[in-house]
């Protein structure tokens, strides 16, 4: 298989961001007087942020509507998204090196645009990208294989052509699903299903230094 393009997942894939959705979930719910749930962030992270918002109101019972919760999580994320997010280590790298050889570049992530586009612009690598996929434009969310199919036709050209990044387990299966090569990518948030990530994904990496050593011809030759 050659593929013709590489898309990157961003949140805990190419952009280190974990963390603040954990700082955010938590303020969040601190305001209603919520304790935030081990499994809360696991069963989120794979919906678009309307899901996301439908799921919280109708687990903890919240008077909020869908469109003020979204909107309250989007003015929450906005200024970290702008300032205080950054690219994994290497991660530039490898981008460029993977546009260097010819590859196309996409991204499909379940940010609003809005925030995918802040965070990749101040990492200084927005123009590396030929096109841009959130879940909100796909009928479902990430954990079904619509918003994979849309970047695919963004791109023009068919899923199988396209390898995936990704660094969650219900995300991997369903880029999978949509006919894509999956590589898992090591992400600490998610430490405790990295091992079913890995049996799901066609191979993985635990650092963009170790993609950098594979490249892209490295991987086909992998499979």
């Amino acid at each position: 298989m050659e593929f013709r393009a590489a898309l990157f997942d961003l949140d805990g894939t190419l952009i280190d961001s974990h963390g603040v959705w954990s700082r955010i979930d938590a303020e969040f719910l601190h305001r209603r007087g919520i304790p935030v749930p081990d499994d809360y962030m696991k069963n989120v992270s794979s919906k678009r942020f309307s899901e996301a918002a439908v799921y919280t109101i109708a687990r903890f019972s919240l008077p909020d509507t869908v469109e003020g919760l979204c909107a309250e999580w989007l003015e929450m994320a906005r200024a970290e998204y702008g300032t205080n997010i950054f690219l994994k280590p290497a991660a530039g790298d490898y981008l460029r090196a993977l546009k260097k050889s010819g590859l196309k570049l996409g991204t499909v992530t379940g940010l609003p645009r809005v925030l995918a586009e802040a965070v990749l612009r101040s990492n200084g690598v927005y123009d590396l990208f030929d096109a841009h996929t959130s879940a909100d434009e796909a009928p479902r969310g990430k954990e079904f294989p619509d918003v994979y199919l849309l970047a695919a036709r963004r791109l023009s050209l068919a899923p199988e052509q396209c390898v995936v990044f990704e660094d969650v387990l219900a995300c991997a299966v369903s880029a999978r699903e949509a006919g894509m090569t999956v590589c898992a990518v090591y992400d600490r948030q998610s430490i405790a299903e990295w091992a079913a990530l890995t049996r799901a994904s066609h191979l993985s990496a635990r650092s963009y230094d170790e993609l950098l050593q594979i490249g892209c011809v490295g991987i086909e030759e992998l499979l």
